[in-house]
């Protein structure tokens, strides 16, 4: 069984983009934004505005100055701060789930997470390239969802971030809810 599911793009009023070197530090600053208190989001920004990182956080850029600031109180380098002039790419809205009887796996972009229905326990973790998956899949692999650690606190690149998606998916299926 094969289920497809497509998130609704949310928009800022006055939309901006925080542009970073690296995936690490986007990732860093959307934990450290949303901590306080701002609504964000990781996406791809535009070919135009990326120096070198495929991820951006999505503001409200009315709110730039207090954006600013914590990333500086954070110490969150970034690049710069832009007006969105063109739409942004969602970061792969498309979450796969499949049904092996005794198994859900769950694929978002090009990274799996495979669980025991009854229990809850994660028995793979697979796909990418990124360099963090090995250590992905010694952390998550064995433990029960509800256990085991968040991917994006634990990974520092896109393929950590795309399982999170699948994580999140799991729990909501494993709970027997839809997250969508």
């Amino acid at each position: 069984m094969d289920i497809f599911k497509r998130k609704q793009k949310v928009k800022f009023e006055g939309g901006g983009l925080v542009i970073f070197q690296g995936v690490q530090q986007a990732m860093a600053a959307e934990r450290g934004l949303k901590a306080a208190g701002y609504i964000v989001k990781l996406v791809a920004p535009p070919p135009e505005l990326r120096k070198g990182c495929d991820l951006a956080v999505e503001i409200n850029l009315v709110e730039q100055p207090g954006v600013e600031r914590v990333l500086r109180e954070k110490d969150l380098p970034y690049v710069s701060v832009d007006p969105i002039k063109i739409d942004t790419s969602p970061l792969l809205d498309v979450v796969k789930v499949t049904d092996f009887g005794e198994w859900i796996m769950v694929k978002a972009g090009n990274m799996k997470m495979t669980y025991e229905k009854t229990s809850g326990v994660i028995v793979n973790v697979s796909g990418g390239g990124c360099p963090d998956i090995p250590y992905l899949h010694a952390e998550l692999v064995d433990k029960k969802l509800y256990e085991a650690s968040r991917p994006k606190d634990l990974g520092y690149t896109l393929c950590a971030l795309n399982l999170e998606r699948a994580f999140d998916e799991c729990l909501a299926l494993h709970s027997g809810g839809d997250k969508t």
